[in-house]
Protein backbone atom coordinates (compact mmCIF):
# COMPACT_ATOMS: atom_id res chain seq x y z
CA UNK A 1 0.00 0.00 0.00
CA UNK A 2 1.21 3.60 -0.73
CA UNK A 3 2.33 5.39 2.13
CA UNK A 4 -0.29 7.46 2.84
CA UNK A 5 -0.08 11.25 4.47
CA UNK A 6 -2.21 13.22 7.16
CA UNK A 7 -3.37 15.95 4.91
CA UNK A 8 -3.80 13.92 1.66
CA UNK A 9 -6.49 11.60 4.28
CA UNK A 10 -7.90 14.82 6.06
CA UNK A 11 -8.73 17.15 3.38
CA UNK A 12 -11.77 14.55 1.75
CA UNK A 13 -12.41 13.38 5.45
CA UNK A 14 -12.92 17.25 6.22
CA UNK A 15 -15.01 18.11 3.05
CA UNK A 16 -17.54 14.51 3.90
CA UNK A 17 -18.00 15.16 7.64
CA UNK A 18 -19.13 18.96 6.64
CA UNK A 19 -21.66 17.87 3.79
CA UNK A 20 -22.72 15.19 6.43
CA UNK A 21 -22.90 17.90 9.20
CA UNK A 22 -25.02 20.42 6.57
CA UNK A 23 -27.58 16.92 5.83
CA UNK A 24 -28.81 18.35 9.62
CA UNK A 25 -28.21 21.79 8.66
CA UNK A 26 -30.64 21.57 6.03
CA UNK A 27 -32.96 20.08 7.63
CA UNK A 28 -33.03 22.22 10.60
CA UNK A 29 -32.97 25.76 8.12
CA UNK A 30 -35.86 24.57 6.05
CA UNK A 31 -38.04 23.26 9.30
CA UNK A 32 -37.17 26.88 10.87
CA UNK A 33 -39.01 28.30 7.22
CA UNK A 34 -42.00 25.80 8.53
CA UNK A 35 -41.63 26.32 12.47
CA UNK A 36 -39.60 27.04 15.21
CA UNK A 37 -40.36 24.55 17.24
CA UNK A 38 -40.43 22.00 14.38
CA UNK A 39 -36.72 22.46 14.12
CA UNK A 40 -36.26 22.25 17.66
CA UNK A 41 -37.86 18.66 17.78
CA UNK A 42 -35.68 17.30 15.26
CA UNK A 43 -32.44 17.99 17.82
CA UNK A 44 -34.61 16.58 20.54
CA UNK A 45 -35.47 13.72 18.53
CA UNK A 46 -31.77 13.22 17.91
CA UNK A 47 -30.79 12.98 21.14
CA UNK A 48 -33.30 9.41 21.42
CA UNK A 49 -31.25 8.53 18.26
CA UNK A 50 -27.60 8.95 19.85
CA UNK A 51 -28.18 7.17 22.92
CA UNK A 52 -29.73 3.72 20.99
CA UNK A 53 -27.11 3.92 17.89
CA UNK A 54 -24.25 3.30 20.42
CA UNK A 55 -23.63 -0.82 19.21
CA UNK A 56 -23.31 -0.08 15.43
CA UNK A 57 -21.11 3.20 16.13
CA UNK A 58 -18.60 1.53 18.38
CA UNK A 59 -18.68 -1.75 16.64
CA UNK A 60 -17.37 0.53 13.67
CA UNK A 61 -15.37 2.71 15.79
CA UNK A 62 -13.19 -0.37 17.19
CA UNK A 63 -13.20 -2.09 13.35
CA UNK A 64 -11.37 0.70 12.21
CA UNK A 65 -8.53 0.38 14.83
CA UNK A 66 -8.43 -3.15 14.05
CA UNK A 67 -8.68 -2.94 10.10
CA UNK A 68 -5.92 -0.28 10.20
CA UNK A 69 -3.76 -2.18 12.21
CA UNK A 70 -3.81 -5.30 10.06
CA UNK A 71 -3.26 -3.09 6.60
CA UNK A 72 -0.66 -1.44 8.58
CA UNK A 73 1.13 -5.13 9.23
CA UNK A 74 -0.16 -6.05 5.28
CA UNK A 75 -2.16 -9.07 7.04
CA UNK A 76 -5.33 -8.53 4.50
CA UNK A 77 -6.86 -11.24 4.98
CA UNK A 78 -7.58 -10.45 8.39
CA UNK A 79 -8.45 -6.97 7.84
CA UNK A 80 -10.73 -8.39 5.09
CA UNK A 81 -12.13 -10.75 7.88
CA UNK A 82 -13.09 -7.63 10.01
CA UNK A 83 -14.53 -6.06 7.41
CA UNK A 84 -17.13 -8.65 7.06
CA UNK A 85 -17.71 -8.85 10.78
CA UNK A 86 -18.40 -5.80 11.24
CA UNK A 87 -21.04 -5.25 8.28
CA UNK A 88 -23.10 -8.44 9.05
CA UNK A 89 -23.06 -7.46 13.28
CA UNK A 90 -23.50 -3.77 12.16
CA UNK A 91 -26.93 -5.05 10.04
CA UNK A 92 -27.88 -6.93 13.49
CA UNK A 93 -27.96 -4.81 15.79
CA UNK A 94 -29.49 -1.82 13.06
CA UNK A 95 -32.49 -3.86 12.61
CA UNK A 96 -33.11 -4.03 16.18
CA UNK A 97 -32.49 -0.48 16.88
CA UNK A 98 -35.06 0.39 13.89
CA UNK A 99 -37.43 -2.35 15.51
CA UNK A 100 -37.00 -0.44 18.82
CA UNK A 101 -37.65 2.87 17.50
CA UNK A 102 -40.25 2.35 14.40
CA UNK A 103 -42.88 0.53 17.33
CA UNK A 104 -41.44 2.79 20.58
CA UNK A 105 -40.13 6.37 19.69
CA UNK A 106 -43.20 8.49 21.78
CA UNK A 107 -42.31 6.26 25.40
CA UNK A 108 -38.28 7.00 24.09
CA UNK A 109 -39.17 10.32 23.76
CA UNK A 110 -41.48 10.81 27.09
CA UNK A 111 -38.38 9.83 29.06
CA UNK A 112 -36.71 12.63 28.14
CA UNK A 113 -39.16 14.84 28.71
CA UNK A 114 -40.95 16.09 25.40
CA UNK A 115 -44.23 16.84 25.46
CA UNK A 116 -46.73 19.10 23.60
CA UNK A 117 -45.82 20.26 20.18
CA UNK A 118 -42.37 18.95 20.37
CA UNK A 119 -43.51 15.30 21.17
CA UNK A 120 -45.94 15.58 18.45
CA UNK A 121 -43.20 16.72 15.78
CA UNK A 122 -40.14 14.68 17.29
CA UNK A 123 -42.07 11.39 17.74
CA UNK A 124 -43.13 11.79 13.81
CA UNK A 125 -40.24 12.25 12.83
CA UNK A 126 -38.18 9.68 14.69
CA UNK A 127 -40.04 6.60 14.38
CA UNK A 128 -39.72 7.12 10.00
CA UNK A 129 -35.55 7.99 10.66
CA UNK A 130 -35.18 5.53 12.98
CA UNK A 131 -37.12 2.91 11.27
CA UNK A 132 -34.77 3.36 8.39
CA UNK A 133 -31.53 3.69 10.46
CA UNK A 134 -30.46 0.20 10.16
CA UNK A 135 -29.52 1.26 6.76
CA UNK A 136 -27.09 4.16 8.44
CA UNK A 137 -25.88 1.51 10.30
CA UNK A 138 -24.41 -0.68 7.54
CA UNK A 139 -23.00 2.70 6.25
CA UNK A 140 -21.07 3.49 9.04
CA UNK A 141 -18.92 -0.04 8.92
CA UNK A 142 -18.75 0.24 5.04
CA UNK A 143 -17.94 3.93 4.96
CA UNK A 144 -14.57 2.64 8.10
CA UNK A 145 -13.61 0.16 5.65
CA UNK A 146 -13.05 2.47 2.70
CA UNK A 147 -11.49 4.63 4.48
CA UNK A 148 -9.12 2.52 5.91
CA UNK A 149 -8.04 1.65 2.38
CA UNK A 150 -6.87 5.22 2.01
CA UNK A 151 -10.32 6.13 -0.67
CA UNK A 152 -11.26 8.77 1.21
CA UNK A 153 -12.35 10.73 -1.46
CA UNK A 154 -15.58 8.37 -2.12
CA UNK A 155 -17.72 8.95 0.85
CA UNK A 156 -16.41 12.62 0.25
CA UNK A 157 -17.95 12.51 -3.34
CA UNK A 158 -20.99 10.66 -2.15
CA UNK A 159 -21.76 12.88 0.83
CA UNK A 160 -21.95 15.77 -1.72
CA UNK A 161 -24.49 13.43 -3.84
CA UNK A 162 -26.43 12.60 -0.75
CA UNK A 163 -26.66 16.46 0.41
CA UNK A 164 -27.51 17.67 -2.96
CA UNK A 165 -30.45 15.52 -2.96
CA UNK A 166 -31.59 15.76 0.53
CA UNK A 167 -32.14 19.63 0.17
CA UNK A 168 -33.76 19.28 -3.08
CA UNK A 169 -35.85 16.74 -1.13
CA UNK A 170 -36.68 19.05 1.87
CA UNK A 171 -37.70 21.97 -0.12
CA UNK A 172 -40.76 19.90 -1.69
CA UNK A 173 -41.48 17.53 1.01
CA UNK A 174 -41.13 20.07 4.09
CA UNK A 175 -42.21 23.26 2.07
CA UNK A 176 -44.64 21.78 -0.45
CA UNK A 177 -43.13 23.08 -3.39
CA UNK A 178 -44.01 21.63 -7.34
CA UNK A 179 -47.83 21.74 -5.67
CA UNK A 180 -46.49 18.58 -2.97
CA UNK A 181 -48.21 18.93 0.24
CA UNK A 182 -46.38 20.50 3.15
CA UNK A 183 -45.75 17.66 5.40
CA UNK A 184 -43.16 19.64 7.74
CA UNK A 185 -41.22 17.30 10.27
CA UNK A 186 -42.71 13.90 8.67
CA UNK A 187 -41.34 15.47 5.23
CA UNK A 188 -37.94 16.34 6.26
CA UNK A 189 -37.70 12.37 7.92
CA UNK A 190 -38.95 10.76 4.38
CA UNK A 191 -36.39 12.81 2.57
CA UNK A 192 -33.46 11.74 5.13
CA UNK A 193 -34.66 8.38 4.61
CA UNK A 194 -34.84 8.37 0.91
CA UNK A 195 -31.53 10.09 1.12
CA UNK A 196 -29.90 7.59 3.28
CA UNK A 197 -31.43 4.36 0.83
CA UNK A 198 -29.85 5.90 -2.23
CA UNK A 199 -26.61 6.39 -0.58
CA UNK A 200 -26.89 2.56 1.65
CA UNK A 201 -26.76 1.08 -1.89
CA UNK A 202 -24.52 3.43 -3.76
CA UNK A 203 -21.84 2.45 -0.96
CA UNK A 204 -22.27 -1.08 -0.56
CA UNK A 205 -22.10 -1.17 -4.68
CA UNK A 206 -18.41 0.30 -4.49
CA UNK A 207 -17.55 -1.47 -1.44
CA UNK A 208 -17.73 -4.96 -3.25
CA UNK A 209 -16.45 -4.36 -6.59
CA UNK A 210 -13.52 -1.73 -5.77
CA UNK A 211 -12.20 -2.58 -2.05
CA UNK A 212 -13.55 -6.25 -1.13
CA UNK A 213 -15.43 -9.01 -2.73
CA UNK A 214 -18.79 -10.32 -1.60
CA UNK A 215 -16.55 -13.47 -1.00
CA UNK A 216 -15.42 -12.14 2.28
CA UNK A 217 -18.18 -13.10 4.32
CA UNK A 218 -17.14 -16.79 3.95
CA UNK A 219 -13.63 -16.17 6.19
CA UNK A 220 -16.26 -15.68 8.99
CA UNK A 221 -16.55 -19.60 8.85
CA UNK A 222 -15.46 -21.14 11.50
CA UNK A 223 -17.10 -17.99 13.44
CA UNK A 224 -14.00 -15.56 14.40
CA UNK A 225 -14.61 -15.92 17.80
CA UNK A 226 -10.89 -13.88 18.81
CA UNK A 227 -12.08 -11.43 16.39
CA UNK A 228 -15.06 -10.93 18.53
CA UNK A 229 -12.55 -10.45 22.03
CA UNK A 230 -10.12 -8.20 20.18
CA UNK A 231 -13.33 -5.92 19.00
CA UNK A 232 -14.24 -6.14 22.62
CA UNK A 233 -11.54 -5.42 23.94
CA UNK A 234 -11.20 -2.17 21.90
CA UNK A 235 -14.63 -1.38 21.18
CA UNK A 236 -16.32 -1.94 25.32
CA UNK A 237 -14.01 0.87 26.99
CA UNK A 238 -15.52 3.24 23.68
CA UNK A 239 -18.93 1.84 24.27
CA UNK A 240 -19.27 3.00 27.47
CA UNK A 241 -17.47 5.80 27.06
CA UNK A 242 -19.77 6.70 24.27
CA UNK A 243 -23.20 5.66 26.40
CA UNK A 244 -22.37 7.60 28.98
CA UNK A 245 -21.43 10.70 27.01
CA UNK A 246 -25.45 10.34 25.31
CA UNK A 247 -26.91 9.51 28.25
CA UNK A 248 -25.30 12.70 29.85
CA UNK A 249 -26.64 14.62 27.02
CA UNK A 250 -29.61 12.76 27.29
CA UNK A 251 -29.88 13.99 31.05
CA UNK A 252 -28.78 17.52 30.23
CA UNK A 253 -31.83 17.40 27.14
CA UNK A 254 -33.94 16.85 29.79
CA UNK A 255 -33.14 19.67 31.95
CA UNK A 256 -33.01 21.99 29.07
CA UNK A 257 -37.04 21.27 28.12
CA UNK A 258 -37.50 21.37 32.19
CA UNK A 259 -36.36 24.72 32.65
CA UNK A 260 -35.93 26.63 29.48
CA UNK A 261 -38.23 28.65 27.87
CA UNK A 262 -39.18 28.22 24.04
CA UNK A 263 -36.69 31.14 22.89
CA UNK A 264 -34.08 29.59 24.88
CA UNK A 265 -34.47 26.19 23.31
CA UNK A 266 -34.65 27.28 19.76
CA UNK A 267 -31.75 29.42 20.30
CA UNK A 268 -29.71 26.79 21.37
CA UNK A 269 -30.87 24.34 18.77
CA UNK A 270 -29.38 27.29 15.83
CA UNK A 271 -26.28 27.57 17.94
CA UNK A 272 -25.73 23.93 17.85
CA UNK A 273 -26.33 23.96 14.08
CA UNK A 274 -23.69 26.91 14.27
CA UNK A 275 -20.95 25.65 15.95
CA UNK A 276 -20.60 22.50 14.94
CA UNK A 277 -18.87 24.09 11.60
CA UNK A 278 -16.23 25.50 14.12
CA UNK A 279 -14.77 22.13 15.25
CA UNK A 280 -14.82 20.73 11.41
CA UNK A 281 -11.47 20.52 11.40
CA UNK A 282 -10.73 18.68 14.24
CA UNK A 283 -13.24 16.24 13.18
CA UNK A 284 -11.74 15.22 10.58
CA UNK A 285 -8.07 15.61 11.22
CA UNK A 286 -8.82 13.48 14.38
CA UNK A 287 -10.09 10.66 11.73
CA UNK A 288 -7.17 11.24 9.53
CA UNK A 289 -5.06 10.90 12.45
CA UNK A 290 -6.68 7.49 13.45
CA UNK A 291 -6.14 6.04 10.30
CA UNK A 292 -2.24 6.61 10.18
CA UNK A 293 -1.70 6.17 13.85
CA UNK A 294 -3.40 2.36 13.34
CA UNK A 295 -1.13 1.76 10.35
CA UNK A 296 2.10 2.91 11.84
CA UNK A 297 1.19 0.87 15.49
CA UNK A 298 0.80 -2.25 13.29
CA UNK A 299 3.94 -1.76 11.80
CA UNK A 300 5.60 -0.86 15.06
CA UNK A 301 6.82 2.81 13.85
CA UNK A 302 5.71 3.44 17.42
CA UNK A 303 8.01 6.90 17.44
CA UNK A 304 6.44 8.18 13.90
CA UNK A 305 3.02 7.67 15.59
CA UNK A 306 3.57 9.60 18.40
CA UNK A 307 4.66 12.71 16.62
CA UNK A 308 2.20 12.59 14.20
CA UNK A 309 -0.73 12.52 16.94
CA UNK A 310 0.88 15.99 18.26
CA UNK A 311 1.33 17.32 14.64
CA UNK A 312 -1.89 16.94 13.75
CA UNK A 313 -3.95 18.02 17.19
CA UNK A 314 -0.76 21.42 16.42
CA UNK A 315 -2.81 21.94 12.72
CA UNK A 316 -6.21 21.28 14.14
CA UNK A 317 -5.76 23.85 16.57
CA UNK A 318 -4.30 26.19 13.96
CA UNK A 319 -7.58 25.67 12.11
CA UNK A 320 -10.10 25.52 14.74
CA UNK A 321 -8.98 29.06 16.40
CA UNK A 322 -9.47 30.81 12.83
CA UNK A 323 -12.90 29.59 12.62
CA UNK A 324 -13.84 30.26 16.03
CA UNK A 325 -12.46 34.42 15.13
CA UNK A 326 -15.00 34.09 12.35
CA UNK A 327 -18.07 32.93 14.22
CA UNK A 328 -17.59 35.85 16.65
CA UNK A 329 -17.18 38.71 14.13
CA UNK A 330 -20.65 36.88 11.73
CA UNK A 331 -22.46 35.93 14.89
CA UNK A 332 -25.34 37.67 14.25
CA UNK A 333 -25.66 37.01 10.57
CA UNK A 334 -25.40 33.38 11.13
CA UNK A 335 -28.18 33.82 13.68
CA UNK A 336 -30.05 35.68 11.10
CA UNK A 337 -29.75 32.56 8.55
CA UNK A 338 -32.28 30.71 10.78
CA UNK A 339 -34.65 33.31 12.11
CA UNK A 340 -35.62 37.16 12.59
CA UNK A 341 -36.36 36.70 15.95
CA UNK A 342 -34.82 39.87 17.40
CA UNK A 343 -35.06 37.91 21.24
CA UNK A 344 -33.82 34.55 19.60
CA UNK A 345 -30.90 36.03 17.72
CA UNK A 346 -30.14 37.83 20.90
CA UNK A 347 -29.64 34.62 23.29
CA UNK A 348 -28.01 33.17 20.47
CA UNK A 349 -24.92 35.74 20.06
CA UNK A 350 -24.60 35.50 23.55
CA UNK A 351 -24.19 32.36 23.21
CA UNK A 352 -21.73 31.65 20.58
CA UNK A 353 -19.10 34.25 22.37
CA UNK A 354 -19.24 31.65 25.57
CA UNK A 355 -18.92 28.95 23.21
CA UNK A 356 -15.88 29.96 21.14
CA UNK A 357 -13.74 29.58 23.94
CA UNK A 358 -14.70 26.01 24.67
CA UNK A 359 -13.49 24.83 21.32
CA UNK A 360 -10.10 25.01 22.08
CA UNK A 361 -10.74 21.49 24.66
CA UNK A 362 -12.99 20.23 22.40
CA UNK A 363 -10.20 20.18 19.77
CA UNK A 364 -7.89 18.60 21.91
CA UNK A 365 -10.82 15.60 22.72
CA UNK A 366 -11.42 15.03 18.86
CA UNK A 367 -7.80 14.50 17.64
CA UNK A 368 -6.10 13.18 20.65
CA UNK A 369 -8.37 11.01 21.76
CA UNK A 370 -8.45 9.72 18.21
CA UNK A 371 -5.13 9.15 18.08
CA UNK A 372 -4.71 7.50 21.20
CA UNK A 373 -7.41 4.81 19.45
CA UNK A 374 -5.70 4.45 16.68
CA UNK A 375 -2.93 3.05 18.56
CA UNK A 376 -5.35 0.38 20.57
CA UNK A 377 -5.48 2.96 23.98
CA UNK A 378 -8.81 3.45 25.07
CA UNK A 379 -8.52 3.66 29.22
CA UNK A 380 -7.25 6.34 29.79
CA UNK A 381 -9.57 8.29 27.46
CA UNK A 382 -12.23 6.65 28.62
CA UNK A 383 -11.56 7.59 32.40
CA UNK A 384 -11.17 11.40 31.58
CA UNK A 385 -14.67 11.48 29.85
CA UNK A 386 -16.29 10.04 32.62
CA UNK A 387 -14.94 12.92 34.60
CA UNK A 388 -15.58 15.57 32.25
CA UNK A 389 -18.71 14.50 31.07
CA UNK A 390 -20.61 14.01 34.53
CA UNK A 391 -18.52 15.73 37.13
CA UNK A 392 -18.32 19.13 35.04
CA UNK A 393 -20.84 18.96 32.08
CA UNK A 394 -23.95 16.87 33.84
CA UNK A 395 -23.49 17.80 37.22
CA UNK A 396 -22.15 21.56 36.17
CA UNK A 397 -25.27 22.00 34.02
CA UNK A 398 -27.71 21.26 36.66
CA UNK A 399 -25.81 23.63 39.22
CA UNK A 400 -25.37 26.74 37.05
CA UNK A 401 -28.64 26.17 35.11
CA UNK A 402 -31.32 25.19 37.64
CA UNK A 403 -29.76 25.93 41.47
CA UNK A 404 -28.30 29.53 40.05
CA UNK A 405 -30.77 29.79 37.68
CA UNK A 406 -29.05 30.90 35.21
CA UNK A 407 -30.52 29.19 32.60
CA UNK A 408 -29.11 28.67 29.11
CA UNK A 409 -26.07 30.60 29.94
CA UNK A 410 -25.62 28.30 33.07
CA UNK A 411 -25.38 25.29 30.18
CA UNK A 412 -23.01 27.11 27.92
CA UNK A 413 -20.37 27.16 30.70
CA UNK A 414 -20.32 23.89 30.10
CA UNK A 415 -18.83 21.93 27.19
CA UNK A 416 -19.64 18.96 25.20
CA UNK A 417 -17.68 16.31 24.37
CA UNK A 418 -17.83 15.26 20.25
CA UNK A 419 -18.39 11.31 20.02
CA UNK A 420 -16.00 10.47 16.90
Amino acid sequence: MQKLKLFDLAWPIFIETGLFMLLGFADVFILSRYDDLAASSVNTANQAVSIVTIVFTVISGASAVLISQYLGAERREDASRVAALSLVLNLIFGIIVSIVFAFFSTPLLALIGAKDDIMKYASGYLSVVGGFIFMQAVMNAAAVIIRNHGLTRVTMYLSLAMNVANAFLDMVLVLGLFGMPRLGVTGAAIATCLTRGAGFVILLIFLFTKVEKPSIFRLLAPFPKRDIIDILKVGVPSALETFLYNLSQLVITSIVLHCLTENELIAKTYVQNISMFFYIFAVSIGQASQILTGHYVGAKKYDEAYRQGFRAYGRSLIFTLALCAVGMLLRSRLMGIFTSDAAIISIGCNILLMNVFLELGRTTNLVLIASLRGAGDVIFPTACAVFSMWVISVLGSYLFAVVFGMGIYGLAKNGRKVPL
